[in-house]
């Protein structure tokens, strides 16, 4: 349905009415919602589908929905879990270049980007799949005369999962895979930017064998978020997205009893020491600062050179920036668009702004020829230097094509800039000194830390979140911390005595 939906958006310049991407409750494609809203190809500028927000009463019948599959689904076996899950993971990737295709047409980003985001969200699915060992709980035999110990962990019932538009497919897989692994119904609310490819994966999630309602997804914007936060069958919400609005799906979802992990946003610094090979760390640096458009909350977007190597990393860096190519991301390009014109004026503003405080403008992204429509949402890749931690283009997160390069005396000078931020999401360290990639390990404020690494992120049975204002609540994504948050623990003591008579008030001495 999605695939031929995603044929019909070719001819959407044309087509009139735009074909609607649907809600999936219950098993089945909805249309109905309020009013449509655009979902717009950032390459072009132009609307190629829409959908319809769901109301409070739509996510009152989804949860309603998805509670009823939750009650079947949590006490259904594991080893029926697992073949689900199993078969999930086969349909995925026999259907990579279909999701890929989708992701690319409405988010922009290249196709092989679009390709690895899902081969980084396979993985989880493929941990997922393990998780049934890690379920088993433990027991202790004759803690006292005769009584043995359990534990187990059991589900929650209605989770929410909120993901944003810079990874349509992989976000939504660091929650969904293990929360219905652990038993629980997912209620997910993409990102109205670019909502198919969810839709795809309910598909491919139904033909894996999943009972419907174990799998909803809602279209809709803020106002199905705080339906969500708010009814009171939801037992957990997960959420991905900028710090202002994570902070607010925490405080809203833990006043209401819910329990809450949720993602902000990150400024990721990249330290480079004297002794380093600037030849990889200029490679690193730009890999990571302008894929997918630097629409990553992982990307490095902050280069903090120790001197004396500043000019010479800069130039590397420089040289290596306007070689990249900016298009449409059919088109085989380095990166893509922005997700929108708002966004693109923003990152714009900001690379004005820094100029006009003291920064330098190294590679100037605001005038890019793209290989790509006029009206494409284009921002070419920009390197500022002489960047200061006044400037809003160093405190705010930008999340556009824009690399900041700051430089400082010493190491411990470079340590305590990247401590004084207020995010602490990821942050790497390039370096030949063991001693000081040991102590940047130990000191520096930060969830992620990558030696040599510029994108830190944990393959998928470790767990993935930050520090200070990157994160609200206190486990992280997948992993060991996936499970702890989309189950809750028991203990069992029992005792099964032999019939003796009387009444003994006293305390068990074993």
């Amino acid at each position: 349905m999605v695939a031929e939906r995603s044929a019909r958006q070719n001819e959407a310049m044309t087509a009139s009415p735009l074909p609607f991407v649907p809600h999936w409750i219950g098993g089945a494609p909805l249309e109905q919602g309020g009013s449509p809203l655009d979902v717009v190809d950032p390459a072009t500028g132009q609307p190629v589908a829409g959908i319809r927000p769901a109301d409070a009463q739509l996510v009152d019948r989804a949860v309603r929905e998805a509670k009823a599959a939750a009650d079947v689904w949590g006490s259904t076996s594991l080893s029926q879990r697992t073949q689900v899950l199993f078969a999930f993971r086969e349909l995925v990737s026999t259907h990579r270049d279909e999701l890929a295709a989708l992701i690319t047409a409405e988010h922009g980003k290249a196709l092989d980007d679009a390709a690895g985001e899902v081969q980084r969200g396979l993985e989880v699915v493929e941990h997922a799949c393990g998780l049934p060992t890690a379920l088993s709980g433990s027991s202790s035999e004759s803690v006292s005369r005769g009584i043995d110990v359990r534990s187990l962990r059991q589900s929650l019932g209605v989770v929410a999962v909120v993901s944003p538009f810079n990874f349509p497919f992989m976000v939504p897989m660091w929650f969904a895979p293990v929360a219905i692994a652990c038993g629980n119904a997912v209620v997910l609310k993409p990102s109205e930017k670019d909502p198919s490819v969810s839709v795809r994966v309910a598909e491919l999630w139904q033909q894996a064998g999943l009972p419907d309602g174990v799998f909803t997804v809602l279209q809709g914007t803020g106002d199905a978020v705080n339906a969500l936060l708010d009814h009171p069958d939801v037992a957990a919400v997960s959420f991905v997205g900028s710090t202002p609005v994570a902070q607010h799906v925490y405080e809203r979802a833990a006043k209401n009893g819910k329990r809450v992990q949720a993602l902000g946003g990150a400024k990721n610094h990249m330290v480079v020491l004297p002794d380093a090979d600037l030849d990889a760390a200029a490679d690193a640096a730009v890999s990571a600062a302008f894929g997918s458009a630097g629409q990553r909350c992982m990307a490095i977007s902050v280069v903090v050179a120790v001197e004396p190597i500043a000019d010479d990393l800069l130039a590397r860096i420089a040289e290596r920036t306007r070689r990249l190519k900016v298009g449409a991301g059919t088109r085989g390009p380095d990166l893509g668009p922005v997700i929108t014109a708002v966004q693109k004026q923003r990152v714009l503003d900001y690379v004005d702004g820094a100029e006009a405080a003291g920064a330098k403008v190294v590679t100037d992204g605001r005038v890019v020829e793209p290989d790509g429509e006029a009206g494409g949402h284009w921002v070419g890749p920009t390197v500022l230097d002489q960047v200061t931690a006044h400037m809003d283009v160093y405190r705010d997160e930008v999340f556009g094509p824009v690399l900041s390069v700051v430089r400082t005396g010493t190491f411990d000078d470079a340590l305590e800039l990247v401590n004084s931020n207020r995010y602490g999401n990821g942050a790497a360290l390039f370096t030949r000194n063991g001693t000081a990639a040991r102590r940047f390990e130990l000191e520096v404020e930060a969830g992620m830390v990558g030696i040599n690494v510029p994108i830190p992120v944990p393959a998928a049975h470790f767990s993935f979140g930050g520090w200070k204002d990157s994160l609200f609540g206190d486990l992280h994504a997948y992993g060991a911390d996936g499970i702890r948050f989309f189950t809750r623990g028991k203990v069992v003591t029992s005792r099964w005595p032999e019939p003796t008579p009387g009444v003994d008030l006293a305390f068990p001495r074993g």
